[in-house]
């Protein structure tokens, strides 16, 4: 279970006019430089009850009092004595005058994997509550280099490590050593409880712990520390990555939209494969999913070797298109509403809507003339009513000056990727025959005659056909 191993927390040099903790200026300093922690809001801070989390509290609690603090407690349930650690902070924060956030797991939570996610949703919604601008969590050094070498024993990349900041979650003891805490520890005589769970060798992260890095460090002492520099490297190399491949996305985007995103082929396969892969994988996370090593592979494959017309699932319901000289990444694949066609009864006046692709299209028709673009003129004498908006089919015909042209065969020669096809509005007569594909061709003979009635269609939304 778990103990306290220190006499009662203190305020070290309270009153006594002792000189500052050498921890704690430098603390003070690192918190100054990098401005991650604003000091109008107040600020979360996770506690657990271990040294390094205690240490943290202390540290804002007693030496840097310029945020209004509130801590945080997640009892996960998975051990016997939980309770007595989260009474264990109760008490500590009372103590200390610091407010305190408490949550507990409602369900049974079986791995690490679990824990965290559930701890981390705890916290969200305690700084919500609280109004906090950033949660504090109590990595330190030591931490990062466990996390770099096990992603290095692993294998798949990540050896930038713990990010000091992402999002509002912000690791203010990063740049710190286990041994200078522990010290810090002693000299404040800081109370702290200890998770026998840390010496269980069934654990990965245990093992590289106590049993790696101390072999390396006999070894070849200063492992740790070339650890924490090969994290600092791959970081700035990160950041370097990070402005080329926003410059190269700047050339090679035709169009985005929250859903699908539209790449020129030609301008991409230009590059490395590595840096090819790379602009895959940030604009497939910005529609909501990146692919693995092995997705990232098939993906490059696929952007050299595709076919135009064909595809592949990119990452969790994100599907990778070749269009002849385009790519499109679409997070919509099976996931359109219905199709539901427009009814035009006769060559009176009205409006209505129809989804065509997934999309809503609005419509309007009558006899008098208008100017609006994708408005078409037919001649009613030539129609076959009732007309219907809809989506083109397979075996689609349309009768030009030449003879009759299948729509598939049309929409090739005007390069029409495979995928707006469907979303392209096309007016069907009664028995079938197409009189309008809408931005592109009009069926022979529909014309209005000089001075004749007229029967205009307009189609307003929902329009991917070109003019």
């Amino acid at each position: 279970m778990r103990r306290a191993v220190r006499g009662p927390a203190a305020d070290p040099g309270a009153g006594s006019g002792a000189p500052p903790d050498p921890l704690a200026t430098r603390f003070a300093r690192h918190l100054e430089r990098t401005g991650h922690i604003p000091a109008d809001r107040p600020v979360l801070v996770a506690i657990s009850g271990g040294i390094d989390s205690v240490v943290l509290l202390h540290l804002l609690r007693f030496h840097h009092r310029d945020h209004d603090l509130v801590a945080a407690h997640f009892d996960h349930r998975m051990r016997p004595d939980s309770a007595a650690d989260a009474a264990w902070v109760r008490g500590l924060c009372l103590a200390w005058r610091v407010p305190l956030e408490t949550g507990v797991s409602t369900g049974g939570l079986r791995s690490e994997a679990q824990a965290r996610a559930a701890r981390y949703a705890f916290l969200s919604e305690a700084a919500d509550r609280v109004a906090a601008a950033r949660i504090l969590t109590a990595h330190q050094a030591d931490d990062q280099v466990e996390t770099v070498l096990f992603r290095l024993l692993r294998g798949g990349g990540g050896l930038h490590g713990i990010p000091d900041r992402r999002g509002r979650i912000v690791r203010p003891l990063l740049p710190f050593r286990r041994s200078e805490i522990e010290a810090y520890a002693d000299r404040c005589r800081i109370d702290y409880r200890e998770d026998p769970s840390n010496r269980r060798l069934e654990y990965a992260r245990n093992r590289i712990r106590h049993i790696v890095l101390p072999a390396l460090e006999r070894g070849l002492p200063g492992s740790a520390n070339r650890l924490l520099a090969l994290a600092r490297d791959v970081r700035d190399a990160e950041s370097a990555w990070r402005q080329v491949v926003d410059t190269i996305i700047e050339q090679v985007v035709i169009t985005r939209t929250r859903e699908r995103i539209q790449l020129a082929r030609t301008p991409l396969l230009r590059y490395h494969r590595h840096i090819r892969g790379r602009v895959l994988r940030r604009l497939a996370a910005d529609l909501g999913r990146t692919p693995g090593r092995s997705g990232t592979r098939a993906a490059l494959s696929f952007l050299v070797a595709g076919a135009s017309g064909t595809g592949m699932e990119l990452a969790g319901g994100l599907r990778l298109e070749r269009h002849f000289d385009q790519f499109i990444i679409d997070s919509t694949h099976g996931k359109t509403a219905a199709d539901r066609p427009l009814t035009i009864p006769s060559p009176g006046t009205g409006e209505g809507e129809a989804v065509i692709g997934g999309r809503t299209v609005r419509a309007a028709w009558s006899s008098h003339a208008t100017s609006a673009p994708l408005t078409i003129a037919f001649d009613p004498a030539a129609l076959r009513f009732p007309l219907e908006l809809r989506a083109w089919r397979a075996g689609d015909r349309i009768r030009v000056d030449a003879g009759t042209r299948k729509l598939k065969k049309l929409f090739g020669e005007r390069r029409i990727p495979r995928y707006s096809r469907s979303r392209v509005p096309v007016l069907a007569q009664a028995d079938g025959s197409i009189v309008w594909v809408a931005g592109m061709a009009r069926a022979a003979g529909t014309e209005p005659e000089t001075g004749g009635r007229v029967f205009h269609m307009r189609v307003f939304d929902g329009i991917d056909g070109r003019d």
